[in-house]
């Protein structure tokens, strides 16, 4: 895993599987202000509002197709929330704002939890988000 969330370029006619996230969704990224952003979005004929230009947070850059074009961009933690956020699938969304609002909350932890693991969200992010022990975690997800 790299520590650099990643721009790349895809096909934009529909295919099989997941295909990263639209920059466009994710909003303003100051890495996208940079010249080697800037040139490399030139090099490769496209810009900022291209379908076919695409962001993935650190943890899923092996999901990146081998043959599309890439680079490494730096991003910072609010940044990198907004990518992980509009990548995510609505129920995980839906369950990361409940995490969010846990740290506020003791009510309803264990339920909240299992939930979380059981639409998938990975148990870091579960961690990340709602300030609880890796421990207290549910060794398994219940529905």
């Amino acid at each position: 895993m790299t520590d650099d969330a990643y721009l790349f370029l895809v096909e934009t006619s529909p295919g099989p599987g997941w295909q990263g996230t639209p920059v466009s969704l994710v909003g303003e990224l100051e890495c996208l202000r940079t010249p080697a952003v800037r040139a490399w979005l030139g090099a490769h004929e496209t810009d900022v509002a291209s379908p076919a230009l695409r962001i993935v947070p650190p943890e899923q850059t092996g999901m990146i197709p081998e043959d599309a074009e890439r680079l490494p961009v730096p991003l910072d933690g609010e940044e990198l929330e907004r990518v992980r956020r509009a990548g995510a699938t609505d129920p995980v969304a839906a369950v990361e704002e409940e995490l969010l609002a846990y740290r506020d909350s003791k009510e309803g932890r264990s339920a909240l939890l299992s939930k979380a693991l059981a639409v998938g969200v990975p148990a870091h992010r579960i961690v990340e988000l709602s300030g609880v022990d890796p421990a207290s975690l549910p060794s398994s997800p219940r529905p």
